[in-house]
C-alpha cells in the first residue's frame, strides 16, 4: 500500500473540490508547469465530479482559478493507468522492475498516441505523476513503434 502525503495546500483544495461537485477525492497535484489541479477522484465518483454536461467540473475550475483534470483511481495499477491516459485507447501495459523502481511501459493505438502524450507532454508527466503517488511505479514510458512497415512512397534512385 502507497501512503500517499497531502500538503496543507491539498488537503485545503480536495476539501473545497469535494464540497463544489460532491465526488470523493483521494489525491490531488498542483500541476503550475500546465496550470491546472488533478484530482484523484474515488471509484464511482467520476459521474459526480464531472456533472451534467460538464456543469460541476466547470463551477469548480471557475471558482478554484485553474484548469481541473480528474481521473478514477483504480486499485489495480495497470487500470489506474488507464484510466491516467483516458480518452487515448490504451493497448496493452507492461511493467518491469521490483518495488521502487517498477516502471510500467504503455502501448497506444496509433492514432491515439498524440492524445496520449498531450501538448508538451502534459497527459505523460500526468500519468507519470500520478502512477508514482497511487502505485508506486518509478516510471511512466508510451511504446515507440519502429517503422517496419514499407513506406507508402519509395524514394527514387539516384540517376
Amino acid at each position: 500500500m502507497v501512503e500517499v502525503k497531502l500538503t496543507e495546500d491539498c488537503m485545503r483544495l480536495i476539501s473545497q473540490f469535494e464540497s463544489l461537485t460532491g465526488a470523493g477525492s483521494r489525491d490531488c497535484v498542483v500541476d503550475d508547469r500546465n496550470e491546472r489541479l488533478i484530482f484523484v477522484v474515488n471509484p464511482g465518483d467520476m459521474g459526480l465530479a464531472i456533472g451534467k454536461k460538464g456543469a460541476s467540473i466547470k463551477k469548480a475550475s471557475e471558482v478554484m482559478g485553474k484548469k481541473i483534470e480528474v481521473v478514477e483511481y483504480n486499485s489495480n495499477p495497470e487500470q489506474f493507468l488507464k484510466n491516467c491516459f483516458l480518452p487515448a485507447k490504451v493497448t496493452s501495459i507492461v511493467f518491469s522492475g521490483e518495488d521502487d523502481a517498477r516502471s510500467a511501459t504503455v502501448d497506444v493505438s496509433d492514432e491515439d498516441r498524440g492524445i496520449a502524450i498531450g501538448k508538451n507532454g502534459k497527459n505523460i508527466f500526468k500519468a507519470k505523476k500520478l502512477a508514482q503517488r497511487q502505485h508506486n511505479i518509478a516510471d511512466v514510458q508510451i511504446l515507440q513503434k519502429t517503422g517496419e512497415e514499407e513506406p507508402a512512397v519509395q524514394p527514387a534512385e539516384d540517376q
